[in-house]
């Protein structure tokens, strides 16, 4: 297992600065968003990373989420935006891009008695990844789709609400992406649910139930982390949290020690 931090949590004010804090502070990978480095501007991020101390281990997210939209426009649009971070992984050693599919609620109207808008939408979403899998292989990268919690999502909350897509799909380059902080609101039992998904899970998110940073709540992590080394999991785990205060680089310090125990402690049972 692997600790990642993503670019916008790290302190320092250039990108050379947030390299150097996270390779003194033992981080292993840093995960940075659609935002941070637009499709346009992925030779600026060539060219931020190309003698990074810490490399880029995942992008998170895509400028546009309109993979279910009616719009046959629309979709094209996202899905072509996402084939460009998927190589621009491959390019970059980096494990894939993490992409919740839609945000809210449906937009593909309801065609019962032929087929709910659920159903629909779960079928074109496994014809998409089939088509963005082959680009992610052909990259040797991951599609790593994101459940989200139910204030954020309707069609994938839980976890095996991503493995239905994945196996339905059958693409080895289709993967999981396991949030910590998503998990606790969705899930019974959040290290059953990781055990479950097993093999699929590639990437994972670190906040606690507050969105705060790992110990700053009462998930259990010693448990999710013996859950995850249960399963072989040997990839990044990546901050995706706010930073308490007034001194947010120690409390991210303080986190990373904090989540390096918990490893410890799981290793131990």
């Amino acid at each position: 297992m692997k600790i990642a931090v993503q670019l916008n949590l790290l302190p320092g004010s250039t990108v050379r600065d947030k390299q150097k804090w996270a390779a003194d502070h033992g981080v292993e990978g840093i995960e940075v968003s659609a935002g941070n480095y637009p499709v346009d501007r992925l030779d600026q991020a060539r060219a931020d990373f190309e003698s990074s101390p810490v490399p880029i281990c995942s992008v998170c997210g895509n400028p546009t989420f309109d993979f279910l939209d009616p719009d046959p426009a629309k979709r094209r649009n996202s899905i072509e935006q996402c084939k460009a971070y998927l190589r621009f992984c491959g390019e970059m050693g980096a494990t894939g891009q993490i992409v919740p599919p839609i945000f809210g609620p449906p937009r593909i109207p309801d065609l019962s008695p032929y087929a709910d808008a659920i159903t629909l939408e779960k079928n074109l979403l496994v014809e998409l990844c089939k088509e963005l899998g082959d680009v992610a292989a052909e990259a040797g990268s991951y599609l790593l789709l994101e459940p989200l919690n139910r204030y954020e999502q309707h069609l994938l909350r839980r976890q095996a609400d991503g493995v239905e897509i994945i196996e339905r799909c059958g693409h080895p380059n289709v993967a999981l992406i396991s949030d910590f902080f998503h998990m606790h609101i969705e899930e019974t039992n959040t290290p059953d649910a990781l055990r479950a998904a097993g093999k699929h899970v590639r990437h994972c998110h670190l906040a606690d139930n507050t969105r705060l940073e790992p110990g700053t709540g009462d998930i259990d992590y010693v448990a999710g982390m013996r859950a995850l080394l249960d399963i072989g999991f040997q990839d990044y785990m990546a901050y995706e949290c706010g930073l308490s205060g007034p001194d947010r680089a120690a409390s991210l310090a303080k986190s990373l020690d904090y989540l390096r125990g918990c490893i410890e402690k799981a290793r131990a049972l």
